[in-house]
């Protein structure tokens, strides 16, 4: 008996150490400047707004390459999160929040050459001087934990607890939130992949960035540094850029 009140003592604390230190405490990651432009814009950027784009569906064509980029408004994501053929029993599940602005890219070589795409290099740029990265799965994993509710942190404390001396023990100075692994499953399973296309392959996926300025009336999408022509020791001669111009019809912070 004694033993249990102690297991239930020391959950308290550390709940209560949790409740007061760790709950709503942002990760590394978020504290990084959410764009490269005036420090003044910050404030201005990674809010939930309302975005209307124009024209939000495009597609450019070089070199036998082929892009098609839309804007994905919620009720797109929703729509294509619900595909159960693609992600399973985790479908229906937006994993991305408000705060983030997301773009589903389509790549088709059509060329007689192997080209090599780096998502992680294509950049979203705003009228207001903001240059935006594009995040990855951490940042988002980062921002669901932050936003989780305590009840979640301590769910997942509890899931490390461990037998110890008085018959339970938990791992202090190691909060760790419940992770959501349906997010990252169909994150990952989503998201554009980098590597090498070979003529006649049709590569998708999403791309996401943190939400720009609110202020902001003209967005642009560069899709840069696209490889291709290569030479005998596979040396690219070419690479390609993509820019997609968006105008803002509406924004509205919610």
């Amino acid at each position: 008996m004694g033993a249990a009140r102690t297991a239930v003592m020391c959950v308290a604390v550390v709940a209560a150490l949790a409740a007061a230190g760790c709950s709503g405490r942002k990760s590394s990651l978020l504290l990084e400047r959410s764009a490269r432009g005036p420090l003044g814009e910050e404030g201005a950027i990674a809010q939930a707004v309302d975005w209307r784009l124009e024209p939000a569906d495009q597609t450019l064509t070089q070199d036998g390459v082929e892009v098609h980029v839309q804007y994905m408004e919620p009720n797109d994501l929703e729509e294509f999160f619900a595909n159960p053929a693609v992600f399973g029993r985790d479908a229906g599940h937006n994993p991305y929040f408000a705060e983030h602005m997301v773009f589903y890219v389509k790549i088709s070589n059509r060329s007689e050459e192997h080209i090599s795409i780096a998502p992680q290099e294509f950049v979203l740029v705003d009228d207001r001087g903001n240059q935006y990265s594009m995040i990855g799965i951490d940042y988002v994993e980062a921002y669901a934990e932050y936003r989780a509710p305590f009840s979640t942190v301590t769910r997942g404390l509890l899931r490390e607890a461990r037998p110890g001396y008085f018959g339970f023990s938990v791992p202090v100075g190691r909060i760790i939130p419940e992770k959501t692994y349906g997010r990252f499953s169909i994150m990952k399973l989503s998201s554009l992949q980098s590597g090498l296309l070979y003529p006649g392959v049709v590569h998708d996926g999403l791309v996401a960035f943190w939400s720009p300025s609110h202020k902001a009336d003209l967005l642009r999408l560069f899709l840069t540094n696209i490889k291709t022509n290569f030479d005998p020791e596979d040396v690219p001669r070419a690479r390609l850029k993509f820019v997609f111009d968006f105008t803002v019809s509406k924004a509205s912070g919610r």
